[in-house]
């Protein structure tokens, strides 16, 4: 069985395969998704930090990076090599080391890879970085109730629901979100899960 390898934030970590590219997300990645902010605005519907101009979105990314260096959180920036494209985000966050436990999620990608299974190669990549190569016993993942079509992403994957936390964090508007949760475990990732992944991957 795998032993637990610290988790080392300082690494520059780029998690690949035939179809996408996940590199550690910088400040200078501002210029490769500002356009994003006006072209897809509803990108954002359900985040958790209001993006409605680059100035968020500048902060957006300067939060991420913080995180990191804080070590609680490693972001990406996603690049589709089937359109040649910087695509959106997504990253390891609320990381308990001490706990071999992390989240992922802070998740977006452009309307224009909705349906291509981007996002199923996405999670393979990360799930296969945090359970094979650092050893993670738990991967969490969270999203607003409401959001039935990140639900449905998550549950495709093979994420187990596991249930519901009312009135659980603030959003923009001022309203307060129910987050479901849902996980993957290391048994549930070497049972079946991984294999049925890569399967899917290859159709």
């Amino acid at each position: 069985m795998l032993a637990f390898k610290p988790f080392d934030f300082r690494e520059e970590i780029i998690l690949e395969n035939e179809r996408v590219l996940l590199r550690p997300l910088m400040l200078s990645d501002r210029s490769l998704l500002a356009h994003y902010v006006n072209e897809e605005p509803d990108l954002w519907q359900y985040s958790l930090a209001a993006i409605t101009n680059t100035k968020d979105l500048d902060k957006y990314i300067q939060a991420a990076i913080e995180a990191r260096e804080n070590k609680t959180s490693y972001a990406f920036i996603v690049f589709d090599k089937q359109l040649n494209d910087y695509v959106g985000c997504t990253r390891f966050y609320d990381m308990q080391i001490a706990f071999e436990t992390t989240q992922i999620g802070y998740t977006w990608y452009s309307k224009k890879c909705w349906g291509t299974k981007l996002n199923e190669n996405c999670k393979f990549l990360l799930l296969q970085f945090a359970f094979d190569q650092i050893g993670f016993e738990r991967v969490e993942f969270r999203a607003d109730n409401t959001n039935k079509r990140s639900i449905a992403a998550m549950q495709k994957i093979g994420c187990t629901v596991e249930g519901v936390l009312r009135n659980h964090l603030p959003m923009p508007n001022g309203k307060r979100r129910d987050s479901i949760v849902l996980s993957i475990v290391k048994e549930d990732w070497n049972a079946s899960l991984k294999q049925a992944l890569a399967a899917k991957l290859k159709t």
